[in-house]
């Protein structure tokens, strides 16, 4: 039985760790590969990344495999994140050999940041080492193929899109090979997920027949929006990050260009996108379970395409699920505030 998440890719496990109070509206995000690692790759297209051991993702590079990848909040300083849950792994021999004893491992744990700096009130409140640790430990701690929470927590915890709440978001799909394809998403987008002619999501254009919002609703929605844009201030500082997972058998380069083509979901869902002021950034992670077959290149096509496609409907799911907050920092307001759940 699937459960629409990142966490139908066999052996992939998802933990949270949530800030919230005291000035705090930030968290961590843990994505936890099965033991022994999966191939992992990235591409960035934001010009405002914030990332830690990309560059050992590089397929001209000598890491195949990592043991997990860290999404955050708190910008740049929550890169901190990572080192918690890079001694969580070395506590337990999980990483790169380096020397003959078996504890003898360096843990390469990728990772990229969102901004949400200040957003609870308190700009110093950011994740860091103990942050890591809490996730990795909530994403060891969970069942094989449990459902993964979305919404306002981990590092969705304060995130926005545009003007409105954005949060963690995750999709599955099963394709005619029996090779699952999933994505999890932290929405958190300078540009808008909204329609605005319409009020539809832009995510859900690509889902088939939409519900539209009445015309009133619509312009309730806008007014309201335009009010807090006025009080929010200036655009936020943003970003939009990713795991796309598979258990389907691909090289670093295969899964390179998995991480590159999953990003035309953000741009199906979001616009604009990859601007000076996001640091998009998307991994890739293969767990081998499934060989492609006897045409891998057909076989890699259908892979890329749902790739991008889970993407977006993550980002619809991660829209859809926040819940709005107003705090010291300014008014987010949900998606389903607005418009209703729809």
């Amino acid at each position: 039985m699937t459960v629409d998440a990142l966490t139908d890719v066999i052996g992939v496990r998802v933990g949270h760790a949530t800030l919230t109070g005291d000035g705090r509206l930030t968290g961590t995000t843990v994505v936890l590969a099965p033991e022994g690692g999966a191939v992992a790759a990235v591409d960035v297209r934001g010009g405002g990344p914030g990332t830690k051991e990309t560059d050992a993702l590089d397929p001209r590079n000598l890491v195949e495999r990592v043991e997990a990848i860290v999404l955050t909040g708190g910008s740049a300083y929550g890169l901190d994140a990572a080192s918690g849950v890079m001694a969580w792994l070395e506590e337990r021999g999980r990483g790169v050999r380096v020397g003959p004893d078996p504890a003898h491992v360096v843990p390469v744990v990728p990772a990229a940041c969102v901004f949400d700096l200040g957003r609870g009130g308190d700009f110093s409140a950011r994740p860091d080492a103990g942050t890591g640790k809490a996730a990795v430990e909530a994403a060891a701690a969970s069942a094989l193929g449990a459902a993964v929470r979305e919404g306002c927590v981990g590092a969705g915890t304060g995130a926005a899109v545009g003007q409105l709440k954005g949060g963690v978001g995750t999709a599955s799909t099963v394709l005619d090979s029996g090779i699952t394809v999933a994505a999890l998403v932290v929405a958190n987008a300078a540009g808008s997920g909204v329609d605005p002619e319409t009020g539809v999501l832009y995510g859900e254009l690509f889902q088939g027949r939409v519900r539209y919002p009445e015309r009133r609703v619509h312009e309730a929605a806008g007014r309201r929006l335009a009010e807090i844009a006025r009080t929010n201030g200036r655009p936020p500082l943003n970003t939009t990050l990713a795991v796309v997972a598979t258990d389907a058998d691909l090289s670093k380069a295969q899964a390179q260009k998995l991480a590159g083509t999953a990003h035309d979901g953000i741009a199906r869902a979001v616009r604009p996108v990859h601007l000076l002021h996001d640091g998009d950034t998307i991994f890739a992670l293969a767990t081998g379970r499934r060989p492609l077959g006897t045409d891998s290149p057909l076989a890699l096509n259908d892979i890329l395409a749902a790739g991008a496609d889970t993407v977006t409907r993550a980002i619809v799911r991660a829209i859809r699920a926040a819940d709005s907050v107003t705090g010291p920092a300014g008014t987010w307001p949900s998606y389903g505030e607005l418009y209703g759940e729809g």
